[in-house]
């Protein structure tokens, strides 16, 4: 099992920057990818950025060049730096691990989520 624990969100203007913290327990070991996703009201759940156990990474197109997802080994901690937030970035982010298995299938994980919330 692994444990996520989310940190960092809030109440930003325009323009402004935050960064999102996610620190992983338990079987951390057995992660084979990282994502961060968000919701907004009304809206389905969509991937934002990924991180594979490679270090290759993918971003949406929205967020392309204004966020960047990292990681902490040593902590076991995925970051999300979002720069330049835009009112449409408003929702609620949601730190995801991903367990793959030899048969193709895979188990994800989830966080309790944080709020980002841009004031125009």
């Amino acid at each position: 099992q692994v444990q996520l624990v989310e940190s960092g969100g809030g109440l930003v203007q325009a323009g402004g920057s935050l960064r999102l913290s996610c620190a992983a327990s338990g079987d951390t070991f057995s992660i084979n990818a990282h994502g961060w996703y968000r919701q907004a009201p009304g809206k389905q759940r969509e991937l934002v950025a990924t991180i594979r156990s490679s270090g290759s990474i993918d971003y949406a197109d929205s967020v392309k060049g204004r966020f960047a997802i990292s990681r902490d080994n040593a902590k076991n901690t995925v970051y999300l730096q979002m720069n330049s937030l835009k009112p449409e970035d408003t929702a609620v982010y949601y730190c995801n691990a991903r367990q793959y298995y030899s048969d193709g299938n895979y188990k994800n994980y989830w966080g309790q989520g944080t709020q980002v919330t841009v004031s125009s």
